[in-house]
């Protein structure tokens, strides 16, 4: 449907404009179809389970198109290209590109053998997370341990609490320390705010709240172990581990190494399609992390694929209904974008006092909440200019508001599975593997009463 589209508004001319509405001229009813879309992925595997299973690639583009064909007839052919345009060039394809290959690369690393899934065992594997999730990426991090956890804990009768707090740390939190953990730090990054600056300001954050969440980790999991008494023989009995594929661990870096060469590299060279920028270094980006994923299915025995289970699911899932997620929630974004002007202004005001100066814990909060929801690079990114916009600003006089919006977006993609793009890949992983996950707002009953004591708690202590 995405591809048909981007067709047909590629062959009306005269398109070539903005690919950012004026958010201003919007009103809050063409946010409904993004609402119809979450509510979609929310009810529909509680209630019809086996029709969203087959159909949810249809329902996703219904929604999507619930917003554009209508836009299309109030507002033309000519903006709505530049929406989508933006929406799947400039977000979309580098998004599920970057997870193509990462999980493609990652399903080429076989940990075989088994652990025992112990409390110790579980809570040291987050902990070894949520620290390379700096130096990786979240969504590096989470595809390469989610299956080892698995497989560890396959025997237990209550494992869904493991996966759970996987994606609230390796997934999420864990990404707070480098530009390279998530996508907002790297916005931040490419905006002009230093590489150690985030690591000085956000390590007592995620030390703090990562150091919580473990010791929660280890009670809940020590308590359900307890509970289990004597597990059923394990479907991977205990043996000693032997690590296939080690060599994807480079593609892994290169894959690395290509994000940080598309912020740095700054050839000036770029090219205009309907509207959206599309600068060399990052089409060279998407063309080598295409190839870095070919290489390894080309490179990779296929018996150490077998060994992961690895198939096309997870990502095709991904994939089909972000697609939609990124369209639909363009005008959201355009709204909020509008600032003082659009219908989010009342919102846009809790952030500051009437004599414009900002408050902090509203920037946690206002930037977190909707990173749960939206996409929480573009959130970040609005919610950085609206407080100065200036980098050198940001980090110096207003250094705790950067680091209240830094953190906003970071953690609180946690909160729902659409909040950050690994959330919804461990999910379709885990199920993929056998593990009944929590439905969508399931999952947001665990992530309310474990995470937002914690971020109440932050609140007081850093804004």
């Amino acid at each position: 449907m995405i591809k048909k589209l981007l067709w047909l508004l590629a062959a009306v001319p005269g398109l070539a404009m903005a690919a950012d509405f004026d958010g201003a001229q919007l009103s809050l009813l063409w946010a409904a179809p993004f609402a119809g879309l979450l509510l979609s992925i929310a009810l529909f595997p509680i209630f019809a389970p086996g029709f969203w299973h087959h159909h949810f690639g249809k329902i996703s583009a219904f929604w999507a198109a619930a917003f554009l064909l209508p836009f299309i007839a109030v507002y033309g052919v000519a903006p709505a290209s530049g929406i989508v345009a933006h929406a799947i060039l400039d977000e979309y394809v580098p998004f599920i590109l970057i997870l193509f290959a990462l999980y493609t690369v990652s399903g080429g690393i076989l940990v075989r053998g088994n652990l025992h899934g112990s409390p110790a065992l579980n809570t040291g594997i987050l902990a070894f997370g949520t620290v390379i999730a700096s130096l990786m990426g979240t969504t590096g991090a989470a595809m390469l341990l989610i299956r080892p956890l698995l497989r560890a804990n396959d025997n237990r009768q209550h494992n869904v609490h493991v996966v759970v707090f996987f994606i609230f740390l390796v997934a999420n939190i864990g990404g707070g320390l480098t530009p390279l953990g998530d996508p907002p730090l790297f916005l931040g990054f490419l905006k002009g705010i230093d590489f150690l600056w985030t690591v000085e300001h956000m390590l007592a954050p995620v030390a703090f709240a990562a150091s919580i969440l473990l010791v929660m980790f280890y009670a809940i999991d020590s308590y359900f172990y307890k509970k289990e008494g004597i597990l059923p023989v394990d479907k991977t009995p205990d043996s000693k581990l032997q690590f296939f594929g080690l060599w994807n661990f480079a593609l892994i870096a290169a894959i690395v190494g290509c994000v940080v060469m598309s912020g740095v590299w700054k050839p000036g060279i770029a090219w205009h399609v309907l509207g959206t920028e599309l600068a060399l270094q990052d089409l060279m980006r998407d063309v080598l992390l295409v190839v870095i994923a070919l290489i390894s299915l080309k490179l990779t025995p296929k018996q150490v694929r077998a060994g992961n289970d690895f198939n096309w699911g997870p990502i095709l899932e991904v994939a089909k209904l972000f697609a939609a997620i990124f369209i639909a929630m363009a005008p959201a974004i355009a709204i909020l974008r509008a600032g003082s002007a659009g219908e989010m202004a009342d919102l846009v005001k809790m952030v500051s006092t009437a004599d414009g100066a900002p408050i902090n814990y509203m920037y946690f909060w206002m930037t977190g909440i909707l990173s749960a929801f939206l996409d929480n690079a573009p959130t970040y990114l609005v919610f950085f200019n609206l407080a100065h916009g200036d980098a050198e600003m940001m980090m110096g006089p207003m250094a705790s508001t950067l680091l209240a919006i830094s953190v906003g977006a970071v953690f609180m993609g946690a909160l729902s599975y659409i909040g950050n793009a690994p959330n919804f890949m461990v999910k379709a992983v885990a199920e993929d593997r056998g593990v009944k996950m929590p439905s969508f707002f399931g999952y947001m009953a665990w992530s309310c009463v474990c995470l937002l004591p914690v971020f109440i708690l932050m609140t007081f202590v850093f804004f």
